[in-house]
């Protein structure tokens, strides 16, 4: 196959796949944060809106994967705001964690969100290893990293599903805001790497072929 042609099939699986993400993340933030809110579940909540802010992270990559020159300094600006949410994010689930745990507001029992939880637990690796698949015959650092996003939501997830399913099964209802905080340091992972603007995640020029 021709390399120009074939490049430009792999930027049509790339986008493909963003595509794909930015739905799945806006679907994902909208029912984990209702559901989240009608059973009081601070973790439930904290993950939709990290899966919210992961969108507009994943919004700029498919800028990217659809602009044939990059604006730098504007992308450097947004990733940081991108970081700075993630840092406000964090300062909440925190704060409703510990509160949660202070006065011991029991959440109810969220079918909705386990059912959200175990979907995401099997979608998003496939998701992850589809990308790092094109990312590898694209040569994309960028794509690769968000890759490496794509596992954080996994490893969410399953952090998710496991402080709702104590709640749910053994009335832990503290499992819930300990879940919360247990996601804590994957979240301020991603926000420190989104105001450093690290080079090998996101200094890299997708150039579409002629």
């Amino acid at each position: 196959m021709n390399p120009a042609n074939d490049r430009k099939q792999q930027l049509c699986e790339g986008r493909r796949l963003e595509h794909f993400t930015l739905g799945w993340n806006l679907t994902e933030a909208a029912v984990a944060v209702g559901a989240g809110v009608f059973a009081g579940s601070i973790a439930l909540i904290g993950f939709g809106i990290d899966s919210l802010i992961e969108s507009l992270s994943g919004g700029i990559l498919l800028w990217r994967l659809h602009a044939t020159e990059t604006t730098e300094k504007r992308e450097r600006l947004a990733l940081r705001l991108v970081g700075v949410s993630f840092f406000v994010l964090a300062f909440y689930v925190a704060f409703e964690a510990g509160k949660s745990l202070l006065h011991s507001e029991e959440p109810e029992t969220s079918v909705v969100g386990i059912a959200l939880s175990i979907v995401s637990l099997i979608v998003m690796p496939l998701l992850a290893r589809a990308k790092r698949s094109v990312a590898a015959k694209l040569d994309s650092r960028a794509l690769h990293a968000d890759s490496r996003q794509t596992d954080i939501c996994a490893y969410l997830s399953a952090i998710l599903l496991g402080g709702l399913l104590l709640n749910a099964l053994f009335g832990w209802w503290w499992a819930d805001p300990i879940a919360a905080v247990c996601m804590l340091p994957l979240i301020f992972r991603e926000g420190m790497e989104a105001v450093r603007d690290r080079p090998s995640c996101h200094h890299e020029s997708f150039q579409l072929p002629k």
